[in-house]
């Protein structure tokens, strides 16, 4: 039960633009046990939903920049199928080295990053 609360969470951190799924491979991989391939599966079945979801409504509202989205969604199709096809010659262990320090780095420009319109004081 307590997998439904935490999946609840980081769905609504997703929905905000936190990084619910970076905390959610965490959780997986950490106190839930899973393997890091069956993780990202996991991940990946959770955010197809919510990205559909948020398209569709940002979609609506008249929020959404096709020009900008339709190339943007392409190139992350060809990345995510080389990054598939490059993995396989890799291996497991590197991979998950590299998305820690992928994580590190990414929380790391955000506690160091200024807000707009902010100098340093």
């Amino acid at each position: 039960m307590s997998g439904f609360f935490i999946a609840l969470g980081c769905g609504l951190l997703s929905a905000m633009g936190v990084g619910g799924g970076s905390l959610l491979m965490l959780w997986l991989t950490g106190p839930a046990g899973l393997a890091a391939e069956t993780a990202r599966f996991v991940n990946l079945l959770f955010f197809l939903p919510s990205a559909g979801a948020g398209l569709a409504l940002h979609s609506r509202g008249r929020l959404v920049r096709w020009d900008v989205a339709v190339p943007g969604a392409l190139a992350g199709m060809a990345a995510g199928g080389l990054g598939l096809w490059l993995g396989r010659f890799v291996g497991g262990p590197v991979l998950e080295k590299g998305f820690g320090l992928l994580l590190l780095a990414a929380g790391l420009a955000e506690l160091l990053r200024r807000p707009e319109g902010q100098t340093a004081a």
